[in-house]
């Protein structure tokens, strides 16, 4: 089977550049084109769409550096290898903290680009978040288009079903991420309430209590929302460790 390959750069002659060099190693390494992206956020919909091997990456792009929209790939039920092609060495570490396979600085030779490709193989999901660095977007599919929601306008995450869902102040959007690997993420920024949700916690403002006959109740009170959001008793610690902060 030949590789499948997914081109990524805001510049169309580096792409063909890119064309090039495979078209040209297609006999000692098969490979196939499947698509090409000029910037972070097609990327990750051509990702999602036709599930690559591989993703020839640049960093410098408009919108989304490649190392953002590496680190959305990462979410990925299936997580393509990521090769980093760029003019800049000063990335490199950052690179492969989202487990980048190469990283290869332009002119690219043929030789060199072959000797990475040989190497492509999955990536665990799981092992890579464990390693990545935090991101400033969450990614949400939907038909077919990426949205990316900025971390700092969720005011919630909750778990439901297979999903979770964010909550910001325009909308929901639905995440296909695990309720626990968000908490490990963003252990400061997010603060768990119940065991299907978080608040964020820039946007809480305290607790109040309800009382509905002889039952007492916590809920969390977020800035400028009418919603309330319960606290469940084995959550209850954190309204004293707030109010002592």
């Amino acid at each position: 089977m030949p590789l499948e390959v997914l081109i990524a750069d805001d510049e169309a002659p580096a792409r063909q550049r890119l064309r090039d060099l495979l078209a040209e190693m297609a006999g000692e390494l098969p490979n196939r084109v499947i698509g090409e992206a000029a910037n972070g956020r097609e990327m990750l919909e051509r990702v999602a769409a036709g599930r690559p091997d591989v993703v020839l990456l640049d960093i410098q792009m408009p919108g989304m550096t490649g190392l953002e929209a590496a680190r959305h790939l990462l979410a990925l039920e299936h997580c393509p290898a990521v090769i980093f092609i760029t003019a800049f060495d000063e990335y490199a570490v950052r690179a492969f903290e989202v487990r980048a396979l190469d990283y290869l600085l332009k002119p690219v030779r043929a030789a060199r680009l072959a000797e990475a490709l040989r190497r492509v193989s999955p990536i665990a999901p799981e092992d890579a978040l464990a390693m990545a660095p935090r991101r400033r977007h969450f990614c949400c599919m939907e038909r077919g288009k990426v949205w990316l929601v900025p971390v700092e306008d969720v005011l919630y995450l909750r778990a439901e079903l297979k999903y979770v869902t964010a909550r910001t102040r325009e909308r929901e959007y639905l995440l296909n991420e695990s309720l626990v690997h968000l908490e490990e993420e963003f252990p400061g920024e997010y603060l768990r309430i119940h065991r299907n949700c978080l608040v964020a916690r820039g946007h809480l403002t305290g607790f109040e209590r309800v009382e509905a006959g002889d039952e007492v109740r916590w809920v969390a009170a977020l800035r400028d929302w009418p919603e309330r959001l319960p606290v469940s008793r084995r959550q209850q610690h954190i309204i004293r460790e707030f109010r002592a902060a």
